[in-house]
């Protein structure tokens, strides 16, 4: 998505991705907690109804996915729009705990 950008803030046992739109003041967010040594709780995936219905979310999730192949850590899709995600793409399967 052009326009898009998505940072990533790491505190240790959590952290979160935010996606902001260009010319926006909304905020996308994808929460995650530590879940043991190498795995990653996915929890909570949030797009405000002003930024919505622009992929925002599938975005977040694809940023989580790309950190988890470059860290060699792997997710747990507690969020349910992750979980989707991940049914979506049954190549992400290794990345699944």
């Amino acid at each position: 998505m052009d326009g898009l950008k998505i940072t990533h803030a790491d505190h240790g046992h959590h952290g979160e991705y935010r996606a902001q739109p260009a010319g926006s003041d909304h905020i996308g967010r994808l929460t995650w907690k530590e879940a043991g040594k190498g795995v990653r709780v996915a929890d909570h995936t949030l797009v405000p109804p002003a930024i919505g219905g622009r992929g925002i979310a599938a975005e977040l999730v694809k940023a989580l996915v790309a950190d988890a192949r470059e860290q060699g850590f792997r997710i747990i899709p507690q969020c349910s729009y992750v979980a989707v995600m991940f049914d979506r793409h049954p190549e992400w399967a290794p990345l699944r705990a």
